[in-house]
């Protein structure tokens, strides 16, 4: 086996690689679903706290093999896209 072989294993991963950056991932979206949480309580929630939601959603989102998982985070997107809609129709979002 070559350099260049290991060097390209190392890329791909192994097996429990994919399900580590699964649970970055998951770590960082309740980070930011935590942080809405909290704004909400508050009555103080910003453009940026949205676009953090659709960012950590939309980042490098890869299938996960759930259906059920899959549709919530559709309706989480979805939900935040409208949120952003209408901050922008009140003028809190240019």
């Amino acid at each position: 086996m070559g350099v260049e072989a290991l060097l390209a294993l190392q890329d791909v991963g192994g097996p429990l690689e994919g399900r580590r950056r699964s649970i970055r991932r998951a770590g960082r979206l309740l980070d930011v679903l935590d942080d809405l949480k909290l704004a909400l309580i508050d009555g103080v929630l910003t453009p940026d706290q949205i676009r953090a939601l659709s960012q950590a959603i939309g980042e490098k989102r890869e299938a996960t093999g759930d259906p059920e998982l899959e549709a919530v985070l559709n309706e989480i997107e979805t939900r935040a896209a409208v949120e952003m809609a209408k901050m922008e129709v009140r003028g809190f979002v240019k």
